[in-house]
């Protein structure tokens, strides 16, 4: 986990449930007398989130509809660390911009952004009502409404065209495209999870609409889609940025990024045991 994350250390649920005191319906010891929640429920997740936006971040009213994706907020906070990293190199002058592409209802990078470092961001997305759903968390929060703005992308075969108005520069982009190619694909990888946590129904679910969890093609088309379209808009983004899960995507992504002469760099992310990487890329 990036050095400046402030969740490095294992949650403090004492203090947590303090700040939302419904967390606590949650909470549990393990077998290693370890307080925890079950992570396969996306309620005890929901409040899980809820608390540590309070308790960290100051941002008291945040909610998602039902079944909609439930961010892990620890591995989200290190893609906007990441960020800063890259972005320091720049010796950028005043307030950083930035545009999330499929900010979702949960609205949590643009929040996060904000909060952190104080960044203006704009997040999009093709769902109208997952693009309500973010407008309503930014609203409920005094100290956000200054710096995020939310916009419904109606065109599903864009990424930022039309996103991206005349006269508008962003210093970066940033994308957590879905991972899977099909629905199959995604409940496959859902039973697989809760599996490995233990679980046996087939009731239980980590949350997500489909726009959220598959598109066709999964992660690396979409990927391949957007840096087509980047060079559209290479004078008004400074960094284009995405996650990347299936590091065996890299190949082809690299091979895109040639073709269109960009400069590109990946940056790895670690999570425990788990290890993602972030792509970037800019056109000089």
């Amino acid at each position: 986990m990036h050095s400046n994350n402030i969740h490095q250390a294992p949650y403090n649920f004492d203090a947590l449930t303090k700040s939302n005191p419904d967390l606590s319906n949650y909470v549990f010891l393990n077998k290693y007398g370890t307080e925890t929640i079950n992570f396969a429920y996306p309620d005890a997740v929901l409040q899980l989130n809820k608390a540590l936006l309070k308790f960290h971040y100051e941002v008291d009213n945040w909610n998602i509809p039902k079944n909609y994706l439930c961010p892990p907020i620890p591995g989200r906070a290190d893609y906007i660390h990441h960020l800063y990293d890259l972005l320091s190199e720049e010796n950028i002058k005043g307030k950083i911009r930035g545009i999330d592409i499929g900010v979702g209802a949960n609205a949590i990078y643009p929040i996060l952004a904000s909060r952190i470092y104080g960044w203006k961001m704009l997040g999009t997305d093709i769902e109208e009502k997952s693009v309500e759903a973010a407008k309503a968390n930014i609203q409920a929060n005094q100290n956000l409404s200054e710096n995020i703005a939310i916009r419904h992308q109606k065109d599903r075969g864009s990424i930022f065209k039309g996103m991206i108005k005349e006269g508008e520069y962003y210093h970066f982009s940033m994308c957590n495209p879905p991972f899977h190619a099909s629905e199959k694909e995604a409940n496959k990888a859902a039973f697989r999870k809760l599996k490995n946590l233990g679980i046996k129904t087939a009731e239980l679910n980590f949350g997500g609409q489909a726009n959220e969890l598959w598109c066709n093609g999964g992660e690396a088309l979409f990927i391949k889609r957007m840096i087509r379209e980047s060079v559209l808009f290479k004078t008004q983004v400074g960094w284009f940025t995405s996650l990347v899960s299936k590091k065996e995507k890299l190949a082809g992504i690299y091979k895109q990024l040639k073709k269109l002469n960009a400069d590109f760099k990946p940056i790895e992310m670690g999570q425990g045991n788990k290890i993602s990487r972030i792509i970037a890329w800019r056109f000089q």
